[in-house]
């Protein structure tokens, strides 16, 4: 790779510079709570989320944003969301207001504090699972509806396939050799994108989660889900929030799908035209997957959790799976 185009092309490459154990208890402190000092590094490679133990009480997670990937506006939208959803009783996890603020800031550091939530992950393949997300993200769908996110993008071509495409040729992170390939097979692929949301046609943009995936969803003890990590809400179709649900053979996805739609339309009536965006969407994932790794390369975090992307092998296997993927787009829908 070509370092110093990836710097040209990523001036935030020192995200997380001023975040140290004593600035994150620092800023907890400043919004009036009491950590005892012990931190627990949780999951996450966008921003950095810690569970925090307190003097008294029930330990919280604490979440500090990434500089530069969304505005304040932005970051509120989605609280604001998760506030409308919890107010109706759905089961997400909210951040806490203190002083009648969700997100605050302690020097150049943005962050907000959650409730901790237990839970394990959910079996999808379990009986009623599925069913029982369907009905819970249609009430999802139902309040993010209701009205748009104005300072959130839409989930679309632009910024889920050209833009990563474009930031991965200019940043020249594949080996020469492969570069033709792959982006020829990126182009061919986007095409096929493009092809899929035509013949869809228009569809009613909402809310989302954005994300929903089994990582993105907790168990509880008491049955059902609880929804966690609306970091990539935003405005698209309805269809992004379950395709992820699905895996296995196309056959075990049309009966996944099935269920899932059996307790979605219990709640809200679902377009079957989306049905044509299923691999639309899974193919834009995966080229924006591969972008999202090299715009955070120079974050020291990634190359240290996803050694692999910087080998030949990773991007053989994409241009393998995006030739799948052209194949998948021009295959009817999926029957349910």
């Amino acid at each position: 790779m070509n370092s110093s185009s990836r710097s040209a092309n990523n001036p935030d490459a020192t995200p997380f510079a001023t975040l140290t154990p004593d600035s994150m208890l620092d800023a907890l402190e400043s919004v009036g709570l009491r950590p005892d000092g012990r931190l627990l590094a949780l999951n996450s490679y966008e921003n950095r989320v810690y569970q925090v133990f307190m003097e008294e009480g029930a330990p919280l997670v604490a979440k500090f944003y990434r500089a530069g990937r969304w505005s304040d506006a932005a970051i509120l939208e989605e609280h604001c969301f998760t506030a409308e959803l919890a107010e109706r009783e759905l089961p997400v996890v909210a951040p806490k207001a203190i002083a009648g603020k969700t997100l605050h800031t302690f020097g150049d550091l943005r962050f907000a504090v959650f409730p901790r939530q237990g839970g394990r992950a959910p079996e999808f393949d379990s009986g009623g699972t599925l069913a029982w997300m369907g009905r819970f993200i249609a009430r999802i769908h139902l309040v993010g509806a209701t009205r748009p996110f104005l300072a959130r993008p839409r989930l679309d071509i632009r910024t889920f396939g050209e833009e990563p495409r474009d930031l991965l040729r200019c940043g020249r992170f594949l080996p020469p050799d492969l570069e033709d390939v792959y982006f020829g097979v990126v182009d061919q692929a986007l095409d096929g994108v493009r092809q899929c949301f035509s013949r869809a046609g228009e569809y009613a943009a909402l809310r989302l989660h954005g994300d929903c995936h089994v990582g993105n969803v907790l168990w509880l003890e008491g049955g059902g889900p609880c929804f966690v990590d609306f970091d990539d809400a935003r405005m698209g179709p309805a269809i992004q929030d379950l395709w992820m649900l699905l895996s296995g053979s196309r056959e075990e996805q049309s009966r996944q799908l099935s269920e899932v739609l059996s307790g979605y339309e219990d709640f809200r009536e679902f377009d079957r035209r989306e049905l044509l965006l299923v691999e639309a969407l899974r193919t834009l994932r995966l080229i924006h997957y591969a972008g999202w790794l090299a715009r955070r390369w120079d974050d020291p975090a990634f190359p240290a959790a996803f050694p692999w992307f910087d080998t030949p092998r990773y991007w053989q296997d994409r241009i393998l799976e995006l030739r799948e993927q052209i194949a998948l787009m021009d295959e009817p829908p999926l029957h349910v």
